[in-house]
């Protein structure tokens, strides 16, 4: 193949968001910069807007995630987290093509929904 492929940060914010809500036990993600008990549960057509990727300007092709997500009640939060992290990894690197050197999963809700 000639040329290059570019993923832009948008596009591999939507692939990491998709993949968190496959774990079970993520009810959805929320958006970035939520406040004061504010909340609001973002479906899968909206997952991109629950994650925030960051370029290393130090490490060309190396970045970082912040994933934002509200997980059920009743499930052992350090398992999911332990999954979302996992799952983002993958999908960065298999579908995106990209490498993560860092995530951080806020958990920012927990629902009975």
């Amino acid at each position: 193949m000639k040329g290059n492929v570019t993923v832009t940060e948008q596009a591999l914010a939507a692939i990491i968001g998709l993949a968190a809500h496959e774990v079970p036990g993520v009810v959805g993600m929320s958006p970035v910069g939520i406040r004061d008990g504010i909340s609001r549960i973002l479906g899968r057509n909206e997952a991109s807007q629950g994650v925030v990727v960051k370029a290393d300007p130090a490490k060309p092709g190396k970045y970082q995630a912040d994933i934002y997500v509200v997980v059920a009640y009743g499930v052992k939060v350090p398992t999911v987290v332990e999954s979302i992290a996992e799952r983002a990894e993958w999908a960065a690197e298999q579908l995106g093509g990209v490498k993560l050197e860092k995530i951080y999963i806020h958990v920012v809700g927990v629902s009975r929904g």
